[in-house]
């Protein structure tokens, strides 16, 4: 079974109460968006492999290492999910990007592909895919989905707020995935929205509403 793994950092705790405030505007959630995924890529890379180095310093040899950053693929699930792309390639400017656009339907709270693009996946791939809000969780199992479908099978997913409902869907469907998240909130309302959350962070990122 992917393990759940919490970010339980006071600067991610402090910056995600700011993100929650309806009174914060989008340039500052945009902003804190990109720290926060920044603090929790920076605990999801440490499975990332390393390789040995040898490097010459100005006095000696010192053995050092490295990773492929041209193995690593960031998939950012559209819309909301851009917001924290950028967050992980503060830290891995080299990843490949991909893109999934997938929305879900407000009537059936089912996933709905409208999109994908990935740079090309194999068995050396590893994969992060990002969307702010982990509620019911299908919009995820859909994208995990197609990733696999493309040939990428080291998968991680990053989320801003996870909803425990979300969080077993995942796990059902996708047991091989691991989950890194800010929060695990609450519950889902009847409208399949996160509680407490902090709305749509999509409308927020890019004041559509």
């Amino acid at each position: 079974m992917g393990k759940l793994v919490v970010i339980d950092h006071p600067l991610v705790k402090h910056k995600l109460t700011i993100m929650r405030d309806e009174k914060t505007g989008p340039k500052e959630f945009r902003e804190l968006l990109k720290e926060i995924t920044l603090l929790i890529a920076y605990e999801a890379t440490r499975r990332v492999p390393v390789y040995k180095k040898t490097v010459r310093t100005p006095l000696a040899e010192a053995e050092g290492y490295y990773f492929e950053d041209n193995k690593i693929v960031v998939v950012p699930i559209l819309r909301a999910g851009l917001g924290m792309a950028d967050g992980i390639l503060e830290l891995l400017p080299n990843a490949s990007v991909g893109h999934i656009g997938i929305y879900r339907d407000p009537e059936t709270l089912q996933a709905v592909e409208y999109y994908a693009k990935l740079p090309k996946l194999d068995d050396g791939s590893v994969i992060f895919v990002t969307d702010p809000m982990l509620a019911t969780g299908v919009s995820a199992i859909k994208a995990i989905e197609i990733i696999k479908e493309q040939g990428g099978n080291d998968i991680t997913l990053i989320s801003l707020i996870a909803a425990p409902e979300g969080v077993k869907a995942v796990q059902d469907v996708h047991p091989d995935v691991d989950i890194y998240t800010a929060a695990l909130d609450s519950h889902l309302n009847d409208h399949g929205y996160i509680i407490p959350g902090l709305g749509d962070a999509g409308d927020r990122l890019y004041r559509t509403k």
